[in-house]
């Protein structure tokens, strides 16, 4: 997909990878410190996704929230991960959310229009 934005990283501003996926911090942050955590294979949705990346993708949650923690020291965490438009998925390469959140702060996980 050469018009994917999360295809076409060039692995500037990543936090950490594994040969299936990679983390960074999200250019729109919803909160200080917020991550996205995007497979290498381009699929639009998490139901595209194989068992392999899925996997993937859960060791390097495990290891952001680490760095997470030791950097930002949030109270919580919102994990997610969006599908579809009317879900609020707006890059149609399947991805996951990790936002700190912090006491006071308020919102949902994205503001829409």
């Amino acid at each position: 997909m050469n018009d994917c934005v999360f295809c076409t990283l060039l692995g500037t501003g990543i936090i950490v990878e594994d040969e299936l996926a990679r983390a960074f911090f999200d250019k729109y942050p919803v909160s200080k410190g917020h991550v996205l955590i995007v497979p290498k294979r381009h699929a639009a949705s998490f139901f595209e996704a194989t068992q392999e990346e899925i996997a993937s993708v859960g060791v390097l949650l495990k290891k952001v929230k680490e760095q997470l923690d030791e950097r930002f020291h949030p109270d919580g965490y919102n994990i997610g991960v969006n599908v579809g438009e009317v879900a609020g998925q707006s890059i149609f390469h399947w991805h996951v959310h990790v936002i700190p959140r912090y006491r006071g702060d308020v919102g949902s996980v994205r503001w829409h229009a």
